[in-house]
């Protein structure tokens, strides 16, 4: 089969990231009872071997989350530091701006969110397609972005990549967020052209 996504279904992978975005704006709000909005500013596609040079050497913070049914591979959602702990001081109170590590209470914040990140953004893909695609249990990374991302395609098979540059947005609080999808590369096209057919 071809492994090549027609340009003409780009504005497909657009619906699906729209939908995702919407998706994970309502579990944040039911999460936290805080009005919350997703705006995905822009989507990038990369080669895998690509990727050391986007990210370069600064050090990131990363949930990584596995998916168990099509299109398989991985998610990832990267934050800098300053978004994690924005992110992390907004889910457990407090501030601590100038500590330079990561509490307990912190960290578990930031995997919370980030699993349902991932998995609002994989279920507004679902819901798009009308099926269900189970994920894995989440990990918090911290390190430089190269060497997480290795990390997450480290079961290798994965030729791209797609980039969704991200902001949610709540009530005096603004976080960066970009989330990187390692999918195999036939399902995602198979995905993808499955769309017209789902409904």
């Amino acid at each position: 089969m071809s492994t090549m996504i027609d340009i003409r279904r780009l504005r497909d992978v657009n619906r699906l990231a729209k939908a995702g975005a919407e998706t994970v704006a309502e579990h944040l709000t039911q999460l936290t009872g805080v009005e919350t909005e997703m705006e995905i500013t822009k989507i990038n596609v990369l080669d895998i071997e690509d990727l050391g040079a986007h990210l370069g050497k600064e050090r990131v913070v990363g949930v990584n989350v596995p998916l168990l049914e099509h299109p398989h591979g991985t998610v990832l959602i990267l934050f800098d530091d300053g978004s994690a702990k924005t992110l992390a001081h907004t889910m457990v109170g407090g501030t601590g701006d100038d500590e330079p590590g990561y509490s307990e209470m912190e960290r578990s914040a930031i995997k919370e969110v980030g699993n349902i990140m991932t998995s609002g953004f994989i279920d507004g893909w679902a819901n798009v397609l009308g099926r269900t695609i189970d994920i894995s249990t989440p990990q918090l990374l911290r390190a430089e972005g190269d060497t997480i991302v290795e990390h997450s395609v480290e079961s290798g098979g994965h030729e791209i990549a797609l980039l969704f540059d991200s902001t949610l947005k709540a009530p005096d609080v603004n976080v960066e967020a970009t989330i990187y999808t390692f999918p195999n590369i036939e399902e995602f096209v198979e995905l993808i052209n499955s769309i017209e057919h789902a409904g």
